[in-house]
């Protein structure tokens, strides 16, 4: 791995890997979208109309029914790439998550940070944003420098209309106006993306992302890692994906829970 991008993940909370992954596996996840459309999960969701010429469409944890995306979690150059990110000796699967916005999806994703929606703790973590389509930065994510090491949670946001799950409340913020603190001069981070390159940041780094504006499709698939710290977690909302304990204690260690496989030991 490249010294500048592993320094860049860990002082910035996010980071590009040029060229990760070649054309076999990108073929295999391009078919698994394919198939996880055609045979959408329970949790799979639209933020517009499934019938309209555009949409926003998302779903996950379908790994263990699509074996495409199975693959690439435990085969490919991923898991390998998260562990040296992360720091960690041991890598689990946390989940894949697709997201597709066809061209002119104007739904804008709010800024916010992942792990608050999450049922795991733990600083070793990483979501690795795999590009099947070229996108240039100033359509793609945009993640605030250094936030994952302001040791602040923020609420979640819904997607749809953006408003916070709940109130600010035990140790939980509410998102600060992020674009005035850009207005301000605090550091932001975007890449263009070619096919095959993976944009890796942490569970606490804040990112937004605004609707699809190119002529060509925008899909992408997050493989999401968990390393040796990780411990499972309550949120008061309803976490995302929405598992419950099932034998797990809280703040304590995830074991041989198969909904968390460890890929690398």
């Amino acid at each position: 791995m490249d010294p500048g991008a592993l320094e860049q993940f860990r002082a910035h909370g996010a980071t590009v890997l040029r060229g990760l992954l070649g054309p076999t596996w990108l073929e295999m996840i391009a078919a698994g979208v394919e198939h996880n459309a055609a045979h959408p999960s329970p949790w799979s969701h639209w933020y517009t109309r499934p019938d309209a010429a555009v949409g926003f469409w998302t779903d996950y944890v379908t790994w263990p029914d699509v074996e495409e995306y199975r693959r690439v979690a435990f085969e490919s150059p991923l898991a390998a790439a998260a562990g040296t990110l992360m720091g960690s000796d041991t890598v689990r699967f946390f989940h894949e998550h697709v997201l597709v916005k066809e061209p002119g999806a104007t739904e804008r994703t709010p800024w916010h940070h992942d792990q608050p929606y999450y049922c795991v703790n733990g600083d070793q973590n990483v979501s690795l944003w795999v590009a099947l389509d070229r996108v240039p930065a100033s359509s793609g994510m945009r993640f605030l420098a250094g936030s994952h090491r302001w040791d602040r949670w923020f609420v979640p946001r819904k997607f749809v209309d953006h408003t916070p799950y709940a109130a600010a409340d035990d140790g939980y913020e509410l998102v600060p106006d992020v674009d005035a603190l850009i207005s301000d001069g605090a550091p932001v981070l975007s890449f263009d993306v070619e096919p095959g390159d993976v944009v890796a940041f942490h569970y606490r780094t804040l990112h937004d992302a605004p609707g699809n504006v190119l002529d060509t499709r925008r899909r992408a698939v997050s493989f999401r890692w968990i390393g040796d710290d990780a411990t499972f977690a309550e949120r008061p909302w309803e976490v995302s994906p929405p598992y419950a304990a099932d034998g797990l204690t809280v703040g304590g260690p995830l074991g041989d829970d198969p909904r968390f496989p460890l890929v690398v030991t």
